[in-house]
């Protein structure tokens, strides 16, 4: 990921979370994509899926991925007590969006190993049956296998590990899900060796 160097990094606060600067990026390159992209969301710089992204984009903030996993957090595991639905479609929508921003395998695979440990927990804590999240859960389970094996070994060792987790955890869901899941694990570990 590129480096940028802010001339005046506003601070909020003593979280020291970063906020839209009013200095410059330094650099003619990044320069002019950091004011195409200031320019062109400078009426709508309120919105705070649009500050996510510039955030992550230029790598503000001390954790990039943080606000993508309160949203997946916040859809796939809710708060029942409060009558709060879950939504497969905002909660892949957030890795499509850090994906978008940034791109990074590293970050995305976290993100995507996140994600399926939400899902599992929730089914397994609540007892949630509903087919098309399930079938959500073995899409991305499969999706960060096959991102995690393109990391190195450092990264991809400990991600793999917390997928074994995702997959026992799974292995009492119904719908097939642990069928689904044994295949995949068994696929995805045969490719790896």
């Amino acid at each position: 990921m590129k480096q940028y160097r802010w001339t005046n990094l506003v601070a909020h606060g003593d979280s020291g979370a970063a906020s839209w600067p009013s200095g410059e990026c330094r650099g003619s390159r990044q320069d002019q994509e950091y004011r195409r992209n200031r320019r062109s969301l400078q009426g709508c710089a309120a919105h705070k899926d649009n500050q996510t992204f510039l955030h992550t984009r230029f790598g503000l903030g001390a954790d990039v991925l943080q606000p993508y996993k309160e949203t997946i957090d916040r859809w796939l595991w809710p708060d029942v007590l409060r009558k709060q639905d879950t939504s497969v479609a905002e909660a892949k929508q957030a890795v499509a969006n850090y994906k978008k921003a940034v791109g990074d395998p590293a970050g995305l695979a976290e993100l995507m190993v996140f994600y399926c440990e939400q899902a599992a927990g929730f089914c397994s804590d609540i007892g949630l049956e509903d087919e098309s999240y399930f079938a959500a859960l073995v899409r991305m389970f499969e999706q960060a296998f096959t991102i995690a094996n393109t990391l190195p070994a450092s990264s991809r060792d400990a991600l793999i590990a917390r997928l074994n987790q995702v997959h026992d955890i799974s292995q009492k869901f119904g719908y097939g899900v642990g069928d689904d899941m044994d295949f995949l694990l068994a696929k995805h570990t045969k490719r790896r060796d």
